[in-house]
């Protein structure tokens, strides 16, 4: 009998309350005392209403990525499911507390479950993705009965302005209106906190709907395209990387090393056209007729990203529309790696599905373009 792998329960955990518009400032701080001039611009391109912070407005931290992590996870339990009934747990994240030990270690730990494998994915938006795919395979291939994997962010903590103040204070040096460099104030306006665990099984839900895993495909374009979102990095002319190793410890404050930051250019021009094109020749591959998709379950960084998406499948001859978009990103913001797991816990715990209905998954990564995707069937 050929084995099938089952997503049978999606759990999130987004901190405090959504953060209005007017609000963000209030919590992420003013860059040397003045409003970001580029804010209304990105906000009115992402349409981006609502995100979560992990952190009150006078700067106090109120969960960890960990905390956050584990918060998800145990939003899985349940009658006959405990957190000691764990297999495999496999965590991706873009922002984890510390550099070692590794994050999947450390909400381990906090879980305080028995002893168990745990993988972590680094990276960016896909890294959510490569911890499912690690444990849909271990499930697959019958190495576990069940795995839990995890996608989560603490964005927070990279973007508010004390990380950007000694860098401002330089630019003071040299010029009466010191202003925030723009592939350094882009994120600011996008990102969001939260988290989401996902419980795969090798057998589905007994009552109430499964999600069956029909394929997972991951694709890197890094051998074509320069790096375009960086975290402890500066970026030359020649668009070589240039790792924090590389500067002296007092240049990490003066150049905003360790700010998140993207180079727009890069993202306008690559991420919706590397994308399609690779989620149409995978459909290509497993014989997926476009039409027969019931629902389009996208992340995408910013709602002026929708179009151009939609553009670059029309021209592939790929009919999914609009009503078959499920796309929560204006409601709780880009949570990076946790984002396309949110997506999924809405519409699953929704009254939209329907046995037999596909759901085509794709996450685009800009750190250097890379992309997952996904087809599950309802069950």
């Amino acid at each position: 009998m050929e084995k099938s792998v089952y997503i049978n329960k999606i759990a999130k955990f987004l901190p405090g309350n959504p953060v209005s518009n007017d609000e963000m400032e209030e919590y992420l701080g003013y860059v040397d005392g003045r409003k970001s001039k580029s804010k209304p611009v990105i906000l009115r391109n992402n349409k981006i209403t609502n995100r979560y912070y992990s952190k009150t407005k006078e700067g106090k931290s109120t969960y960890t990525n960990t905390q956050l992590t584990v918060e998800a996870v145990k939003g899985l339990c349940f009658d006959g499911f405990t957190l000691n009934d764990i297999e495999l747990l496999t965590c991706g994240t873009t922002s984890p507390d510390q550099l070692l030990p590794a994050h999947g270690i450390m909400v381990h730990g906090q879980l305080k479950s028995k002893p168990i494998e745990t993988i972590s994915f680094s990276g960016s938006c896909c890294s959510g993705m490569n911890a499912l795919k690690y444990a849909y395979m271990s499930v697959l291939t019958g190495n576990t009965n069940n795995a839990v994997t995890t996608g989560s962010e603490n964005f927070s903590s990279w973007t508010v302005a004390q990380n950007f103040e000694e860098e401002a204070h330089k630019l003071k040096e040299v010029e009466a209106e010191p202003i925030l460099a723009f592939e350094k104030d882009f994120l600011r306006w996008m990102l969001s906190d939260g988290a989401a665990a996902t419980l795969l099984s090798n057998k589905p839900n007994t009552n109430g709907l499964s999600l069956k895993i029909e394929w997972i495909e991951i694709c890197s374009f890094a051998n074509e395209v320069e790096a375009c979102m960086y975290v402890g990095a500066e970026k030359d002319p020649e668009g070589n990387l240039h790792g924090w190793g590389e500067y002296k410890p007092k240049e990490w404050l003066d150049k905003s090393i360790f700010a998140v930051k993207q180079d727009a250019r890069l993202l306008d021009k690559y991420i919706a056209q590397l994308g399609t094109k690779k989620y149409v020749e995978l459909l290509e591959k497993y014989k997926v007729d476009s039409q027969s998709i019931d629902w389009f379950v996208p992340h995408i960084s910013s709602e002026y990203f929708r179009s151009k998406v939609d553009d670059e499948m029309k021209k592939y001859g790929v009919q999914l529309p609009q009503e078959k978009w499920f796309v929560n990103l204006t409601k709780v913001g880009n949570i990076g790696a946790a984002s396309i797991f949110i997506a999924l816990e809405e519409l699953m715990n929704s009254s939209k599905l329907q046995k037999g209905q596909k759901i085509l998954l794709t996450v685009p990564e800009s750190a250097r373009f890379s992309y997952a995707n996904a087809l599950l069937t309802v069950v």
